[in-house]
C-alpha cells in the first residue's frame, strides 16, 4: 500500500493542468462536430470504437473502451439505436450478451464526421505537441493507464 504524502507542488500544477487540457479539449471538439456535423462527440466516440472493432463490441467491451459505466453506455447506444447509427444484436452463444453494431449509417456519419474531429484535434492538441513531446506524454500516461487497468 502506498504511503501518503502531499504532492509536490509542480505534481499538482501537472495534475491540474492536465485536468484543464482534457476539459477545454472535449469540449471544443464537442461543440464543433456538434456546430459542423450535428454529431455529439461521446457519439463519436463510440462509432470510432466500433468501427475499428470491425463494426461490432459486447456492451461490455464498448463501455469500457469509450470510458462509461455500463448503463451510460447502454442509454448512450439506446440513442444512437433510436438515431438508426447503431444497432443491437444478440449473441447466438450467450443470451446474457448484446452486441453493440455499427450500421451503414452510422458508418456514414463516423466517415462523414472523421474529417472534422481531426481538424478539430490537430488544432486544439496536436499543433502543440511536437514528436518529443508526444513521446513525453505517452510514457507518462500509459504507465498510469496500465496501473489504473490493473486495478480494476
Amino acid at each position: 500500500m502506498a504511503t501518503e504524502r502531499e504532492p509536490h507542488p509542480l505534481q499538482l500544477e501537472a495534475w491540474r493542468s492536465f485536468l484543464e487540457v482534457h476539459a477545454r479539449v472535449t469540449e471544443l471538439l464537442d461543440a464543433e462536430l456538434r456546430a459542423q456535423r450535428d454529431l455529439p462527440l461521446g457519439w463519436y466516440d463510440v462509432l470510432v470504437q466500433l468501427s475499428e472493432a470491425g463494426g461490432r463490441r459486447r456492451m461490455s467491451e464498448l463501455a469500457d473502451a469509450v470510458l462509461l459505466s455500463r448503463s451510460n453506455c447502454t442509454r448512450l447506444v439506446d440513442r444512437l439505436d433510436a438515431a438508426g447509427l447503431v444497432g443491437r444484436e444478440p449473441d447466438p452463444a450467450d443470451a446474457r450478451v448484446r452486441w453493440a453494431v455499427l450500421t451503414d449509417t452510422g458508418r456514414a456519419r463516423l466517415k462523414d464526421a472523421s474529417s472534422a474531429h481531426l481538424a478539430g484535434v490537430e488544432r486544439a492538441f496536436t499543433s502543440f505537441v511536437d514528436d518529443d513531446a508526444a513521446k513525453v506524454l505517452v510514457s507518462v500516461f500509459h504507465p498510469i493507464i496500465d496501473a489504473l487497468r490493473a486495478q480494476r
